[in-house]
């Protein structure tokens, strides 16, 4: 297994049809935690997207032709490629996103494990023999991957959420075109390397790094060619994009937006709620879909609450990635730290109080946020109808279950929840009645590649991962044959 450092995984240019492809035309990716200019990227037009369609599609059948356990094993040799060289993906990572090296490298373990996952999903999915409906006819259920497949992917998990897509559609017999975050294309074209060095064949995935986000969008989506279209981003953009897909009836599965709330009842054990807290609202600086943006505490616990997350808060060590020992690193952009301090600052007009942070660590740079506590939120606060996306944690305050769940599904979001009891009698109840697509009951960290990933209502249409994952990449093809005597 070749094994690469930052330098030589380090590809700039589109990858189509095998090729990588050069442009005139670049922007370019800046590391957030210093600022320096890490390179100059391809700039991928709409003509590049369309080329890397033609490619995807030219590439289809040779590939829907190949067994399961073909794909399967080119699945697994990439997985392991991955594997191989996850610090050095750790690291470039890091550079272009900016979270610890070690939150990274775990990144890249959890993207790989789709890979895997999905490899023997390709494995062990069939259809189904139907009752005959007549003595000359049989019947059966076939499952096959629908066809050419796009993607467009954040940046805050910029392997990841390639993997959780891609994985799918390999498995299925797709092919696929993914544009990748402006932000952070680097870890997405260091995948293609490892791909083609593996044996992925040529045009099975494309890569169309690029700043032209509405003008590539708008081919992945109304391509003739293309049959199924997923993204993971903003509700707004979501909609837009899905109205898009209309046009032409294409599958889509989307993850987008959400509003998470994390319950704290009376009844929990602090020490675990707040370890568990701590893992779902900081990781990656709490810029993740999931990441806790309402503390619900009940009021006969909030001071004491307070108190524990000012310890736990205070221990926090923020700084740049490639630094032992951090927390957490800075926000992608000053437009996440101008985000972050409106919704402060709102908040504290309308009544709240800051107990700690609240401000940028400007000794270590721009885009380092404090770990900040606020109290007294109420829920018309922008800060508690919006995706903070920020190490803010924002508590309200409520004194019955009933008004819990009241506040926790008050908002057209409904991606992930979580709440702290003891009483399994409550944990039955509150899990049945919280509108999210994903539940975390005395625990922070929920996702898994054997997992089901997605939201409800506004967060979103169709899941990622688990056993259901590969069907949203599948069509059904029911099949009756006749002239049986």
């Amino acid at each position: 297994m070749p094994q690469h450092t930052v330098r030589s995984l380090l590809k700039v240019d589109a990858f189509i049809d095998g090729n990588w492809i050069p442009s005139e035309q670049r922007f370019s990716v800046y590391n957030p935690a210093n600022g320096e200019l890490i390179a100059e990227v391809c700039d991928a037009d709409p003509a590049l997207a369309e080329r890397a369609i033609d490619a995807a599609y030219k590439a289809l059948g040779p590939w829907q032709a190949k067994t399961a356990k073909e794909r399967a094993e080119l699945m697994r040799a990439w997985y392991q490629a991955i594997v191989a060289n996850k610090q050095a993906l750790g690291e470039l990572m890091s550079r272009e996103q900016g979270k610890p090296i070690a939150e990274a490298v775990g990144e890249i373990e959890y993207g790989a494990s789709f890979i895997d996952w999905f490899a023997g999903e390709a494995e062990r999915h069939h259809g189904e023999v139907l009752a005959r409906s007549a003595a000359d006819k049989r019947s059966w259920i076939s499952k096959q991957g629908i066809g050419v497949c796009t993607a467009i992917t954040p940046w805050n998990f910029p392997n990841a959420m390639i993997t959780r897509k891609v994985a799918p559609a390999l498995a299925a017999g797709c092919t696929i075109v993914v544009k990748p975050a402006q932000l952070t294309p680097l870890s997405a074209l260091a995948l293609m390397q490892l791909a083609a060095e593996v044996g992925i064949p040529q045009g099975v995935i494309n890569m169309l790094p690029s700043s032209q986000a509405k003008a590539i969008g708008k081919v992945l989506t109304e391509h003739p060619r293309v049959r199924k279209f997923t993204f993971t981003g903003s509700t707004e953009v979501g909609k837009q994009l899905m109205a898009q897909c209309s046009s032409g009836m294409k599958k889509v599965s989307m993850e987008l937006g959400g509003n998470a709330p994390f319950i704290i009842f009376d009844d929990a054990d602090l020490d675990l709620a707040i370890e568990q807290l701590l893992a779902a609202k900081f990781r990656n600086a709490g810029q993740t879909c999931i990441s806790v943006n309402r503390v619900l505490v009940h009021d006969s616990i909030i001071s004491e609450v307070e108190q524990r997350l000012l310890r736990a808060l205070a221990e926090l060590q923020v700084g740049p990635g490639d630094k032992e020992g951090i927390d957490y690193g800075p926000l992608i952009n000053q437009a996440a730290i101008d985000k972050a301090q409106k919704l402060q600052q709102q908040a504290v007009d309308a009544g709240a109080k800051v107990l700690c942070g609240g401000d940028v660590l400007h000794q270590l740079g721009p885009l380092f946020y404090a770990p900040t506590l606020i109290t007294a939120v109420t829920p018309t606060m922008a800060i508690s109808q919006e995706e903070i996306f920020a190490p803010i944690l924002a508590l309200q305050q409520f004194n019955s279950e009933a008004e819990a769940l009241e506040l926790a599904n008050a908002t057209p979001f409904g991606l992930a929840g979580y709440f702290c009891s003891s009483d399994y009698r409550r944990i039955a109840r509150v899990a049945e009645q919280l509108q999210c697509g994903m539940l975390g009951i005395n625990a922070g960290a929920i996702s898994h590649a054997y997992n089901a990933f997605g939201g409800v209502k506004e967060s979103g249409i169709g899941v990622e991962g688990s056993s259901l994952g590969l069907a949203e990449y599948q069509v059904t093809k029911t099949i009756t044959l006749g002239g049986f005597e």
